[in-house]
């Protein structure tokens, strides 16, 4: 298979060309223009010295000699019978060089006539006027070969001075796209040599705060992400497999321990020792698959719900099993824009959370308002929009100060929580991320003596909380 070029000699290639073209053509326009500029100036003053002469003629001052032109140009009064009445020194006693074409406007023409010893072509300028000697035409024309000689000079300049300009500016092109090829070429080196066993290493930036730098920045974003995202996965493994390994053992356990004395089996205690290991299997693999849908489902279907209604109905299922009281006298309308379904775990989730937490006491309270009020951390979350509010408080001992960062972590459960309620870590995280994906918000917002959790949603479509 044809090598291709690298992108270094490409690029190269292309700018140098791309150079070269517009050189090439610059110089070209520069040639026309210089050659342009030198006929317009030597126009104008052969103009202006026909219009001396044919005034000098006029006033009978025309001399023999018309020592008014350069090198480059020749002159010839002609008389109306063909007879030189004047001419300028490097033709005096030459024939008339053209037929006397009498004419009182200015014109032009090219024709060659004679220089010295030689035969050149001339831009003559002439015109017609009186004198005392009767009507005479005056010529005055300046060689083209100085304009073709001087345009000629600026060709050999250009031919010599546009490759050398070229080739510089190649090696130049070549140098500088080295020098930033190489960077980029060692960013690769770095990243190429990162496996999912060393996702902490990160790419050594050089400093500069330019496109690569920032480059580099960024592949060390990225870096970050898939490390957190690995360590996540990892976790979310060892997690998963630490709260099967519970249930399982447990019926394994009781199994066992009813095959090896089948005549002292206790049948009821068996039932529950299975069926409520089985019962906590399912619930977490339930949670997993509420997390799985979430991660991989694009936006619910939001439409318009009353929060107190799905707020009762859920309290009225958590206070048939519950051992504490559900208080929902501070429950009252609100409207929401959200998906029921999502709206209604994530009530699901908060209050079998503080049911499990309460020591005697669970209040639910569902409002509307138009500015919510601080966080625990003091930062104002929403002002001066119509939202709707739950509130689940509990009586319980409240979350400690190095957990409340991290309660809504997937898999995360205090120590005291782990030995005490069991739960797979899953509830709240699920409550929080179901509650975002609803363009709302789930915070806690109190944490001593007992834990108050706030969920805000939207009351109309297309609006979210800015997080």
């Amino acid at each position: 298979m044809r090598r291709r070029l690298s992108l270094r000699a490409r690029a190269t290639l292309f700018g140098t060309l791309a150079f070269a073209a517009l050189l090439t053509l610059g110089s070209f326009l520069l040639i026309a223009t210089l050659e342009s500029r030198l006929t317009a100036a030597s126009d104008q003053l052969s103009r202006s010295r026909v219009n001396d002469l044919l005034a000098l003629a006029s006033a009978g001052n025309l001399p023999a000699s018309l020592q008014n032109v350069d090198g480059n140009g020749v002159a010839q009064v002609i008389g109306a019978d063909g007879r030189v009445v004047a001419a300028s020194p490097n033709i005096e006693g030459r024939a008339a060089i053209a037929d006397p074409r009498p004419g009182a406007h200015l014109e032009t023409s090219t024709f060659r006539a004679p220089d010295d010893n030689e035969i050149e072509t001339y831009r003559f300028w002439y015109a017609s006027g009186p004198s005392p000697e009767g009507i005479v035409t005056v010529y005055v024309g300046d060689s083209l070969e100085a304009v073709s000689e001087t345009s000629a000079a600026l060709r050999r300049s250009l031919w010599a001075g546009v490759p050398v300009a070229v080739i510089l500016l190649g090696v130049v092109i070549w140098l500088l796209l080295g020098r930033a090829i190489g960077r980029l070429d060692r960013i690769r080196a770095e990243v190429d040599r990162i496996s999912e066993e060393n996702l902490d290493t990160r790419v050594a930036g050089d400093g500069v705060d330019d496109e690569v730098g920032r480059l580099a920045a960024t592949m060390n974003a990225m870096l970050e992400r898939l490390d957190i995202a690995a360590r996540r996965q990892r976790d979310f493994v060892a997690d998963v497999s630490h709260d099967l390994q519970s249930p399982l053992a447990a019926q394994r356990v009781a199994l066992e321990v009813a095959l090896g004395r089948p005549g002292e089996v206790d049948r009821d205690r068996l039932r529950s020792d299975v069926l409520g290991a089985t019962t906590d299997m399912e619930q977490l693999v339930s949670d997993l698959l509420v997390v799985a849908s979430m991660d991989a489902n694009g936006s619910p279907l939001l439409a318009l719900l009353d929060l107190d209604s799905l707020v009762l109905e859920e309290a009225a299922r958590a206070r048939a099993s519950a051992r504490v009281e559900v208080d929902t006298s501070a429950v009252s309308a609100a409207p929401a824009y959200a998906n029921a379904d999502d709206v209604r775990r994530v009530v699901r989730n908060v209050l079998d959370n503080a049911v499990a937490h309460a020591r005697s006491r669970v209040v639910i309270t569902v409002d509307t308002a138009d500015t919510i009020d601080p966080r625990a951390d003091g930062e104002s979350v929403i002002v001066g929009r119509a939202w709707a509010k739950l509130l689940v408080a509990d009586d319980g001992p409240g979350v400690p100060p190095e957990s409340r960062d991290r309660i809504f972590d997937r898999f995360y459960r205090a120590e005291q929580a782990r030995s005490r309620h069991g739960g797979s870590g899953l509830g709240l995280a699920i409550a929080r991320d179901l509650a975002e994906r609803n363009g709302g918000r789930l915070d806690l917002v109190a944490a001593d003596g007992g834990a108050t959790l706030r969920l805000v949603l939207p009351v109309e479509p297309g609006f979210t909380l800015d997080r």
